[in-house]
């Protein structure tokens, strides 16, 4: 069978900084475009009622533990297929994707079918009661339904991003997110023909546009000339492989998991402060989202490039894409924070006028954002351990930034306690310094993560990569074209 040429960049030669542009700017665009698509179904439920807006909400913690899942799965999907790419065996790096796809298609299945058995009682323990009980049932079956295209959706983006074609990932986002916007309000509200299904109808769009773009995912994989493809006799397990994908991705299933239990806690924690500062809370985070989808967007980019050259065998350079992608995201990250620190009331008036609310926030923006380049610094550095396969640092920086330094500042600041430690008769008190005390635990947290990130960084523990040796360069049966000395121009993007 003869090869095409594949759209990708590669990052094992020529300069770093633009390299690292072309592949980060379709995924800032494609975490935007997420973005979108996850606020269209509240948007218009928000139209339906206030039960149909607490239903969907309540869906948030189950969903992101399947996220988590699903994003477990293609982390280890990108480290293997970018460190193939890198040695130049596209022929490796196409098995990867056809055993992710096994995978995702295996464990989709089996949570669906578990949640869907367990719908009723899921919704009780996390706390559905009365008219939102019954909305929220009508939305959970469908997307239950629906776990498989969007486990398959995630595979497909992460096979492109990991051979270094982000741009076609990028149009799969915008397949499914626009389709979504699009017939949202005709299956909620019922325009036109359609029934307004309310929850339900939400949940049925969510469904068509996540089947349509797992079709699209298959027909550009099946047809080859992107990053990667995929081929039906690959499709016969190979328990090698998937052991692998496994090893790899578990740790980042767990580090999903850790942050969204660490943000259900910490918001717990400014609940109890009251409804403004909770507010605050709310704008505060959703300005810091924004920086946040820049930072993870360079990190997936930095895991392509970390994972391409050490596949390659130049774990130096491996080295300078996550120094110089650190750097580049902390410079914007600290230019953008001094424009909010300048002027904090008026970006939370952006959101919001309620003057109480906005004071809140100009104390929360005033300590946190001054901060807010190690935020980005650390999303980038954990990006470069997750492109060499080594997840499980990665896991470690967040349980380290969240568990260890910002939930245990958070309470000694914070709030007012005594301790007695039994045997020692050491007795310990919080500071209680209020709200303020939360957001200083943001602050240090960040700051702390980010001196450990360094540190570890530099040890180079991560430079082994997680291909084996028998998969070096050369051992392929396809082209090594990433590996073999093309000009900058040949690994560009090309359009259709």
């Amino acid at each position: 069978m003869v090869e095409t040429d594949r759209k990708r960049v590669d990052v094992t030669t020529g300069p770093i900084a633009p390299k690292l542009g072309r592949l980060a700017w379709p995924l800032v665009l494609g975490n935007l475009l997420q973005t979108v698509y996850n606020v269209a179904d509240m948007f218009w439920v928000g139209r339906v009622s206030s039960e149909a807006v607490a239903a969907v909400s309540l869906m948030f913690p189950l969903s992101w533990m399947f996220v988590s899942t699903a994003m477990g799965i293609t982390a280890s999907t990108i480290a293997l297929v970018s460190q193939h790419v890198g040695a130049g065996d596209d022929r490796q790096a196409d098995r990867v994707v056809a055993q992710t796809i096994l995978l995702t298609l295996a464990v989709s299945a089996v949570l669906a079918a578990v949640g869907f058995a367990a719908r009723r009682e899921l919704l009780w323990l996390i706390g559905a009661r009365g008219q939102v009980f019954v909305e929220a049932l009508a939305y959970i079956e469908v997307i239950f339904l629906a776990l498989p295209f969007t486990f398959l959706f995630f595979a497909f983006r992460a096979s492109l991003q990991g051979a270094g074609d982000t741009k076609t990932a990028m149009w799969l986002v915008l397949l499914s997110a626009g389709l979504n916007v699009v017939i949202d309000p005709f299956f909620v509200l019922g325009w036109g023909p359609f029934p307004a299904w309310g929850t339900f109808g939400a949940a049925v769009a969510t469904f068509i546009s996540r089947g349509a773009a797992t079709a699209a995912g298959i027909y550009v994989l099946l047809r080859g000339g992107f990053g990667v493809q995929l081929r039906l006799d690959d499709l016969e397990p190979d328990l090698a492989i998937l052991r692998k994908l496994v090893d790899i991705g578990y740790p980042a299933t767990l580090d999903g998991w850790a942050r969204s239990f660490a943000a259900v806690v910490m918001a717990g924690f400014v609940a109890r402060f009251g409804a403004t500062p909770t507010a605050a809370y709310g704008v505060g985070i959703r300005l810091m989202s924004i920086t946040w989808s820049v930072a993870g967007a360079v990190g997936q980019a930095t895991a392509t490039g970390v994972g391409q050259n050490l596949g390659a065998g130049t774990p130096d350079r491996a080295a300078r894409v996550t120094w110089i992608a650190t750097a580049a995201t902390m410079a914007l990250l600290a230019a953008v924070a001094a424009v909010v620190f300048a002027f904090p009331a008026q970006a939370m008036r952006i959101f919001i006028d309620d003057p109480a609310v906005v004071a809140e926030g100009v104390v929360f923006l005033r300590v946190i954002a001054p901060f807010w380049a190690f935020f980005g610094g650390v999303m980038v550095i954990q990006g470069g351990f997750r492109g060499a396969g080594d997840t499980k640092v990665a896991m470690a920086l967040s349980i380290l930034s969240r568990w260890v330094f910002r939930v245990p500042v958070a309470i000694a600041l914070a709030f007012a306690w005594t301790l007695t430690i039994p045997g020692i008769g050491v007795t310990l008190s919080g500071f209680g310094v209020g709200v303020e005390g939360i957001w200083w635990a943001f602050s240090t947290g960040a700051f702390l993560s980010f001196l450990v990130a360094v540190a570890w960084f530099r040890l180079g523990n991560w430079q082994e990569g997680v291909i084996d040796e028998g998969e070096e360069p050369g051992a392929g049966e396809g082209p090594a074209p990433m590996a073999g000395g093309e000009t900058e121009g040949d690994a560009e993007f090309v359009d259709d």
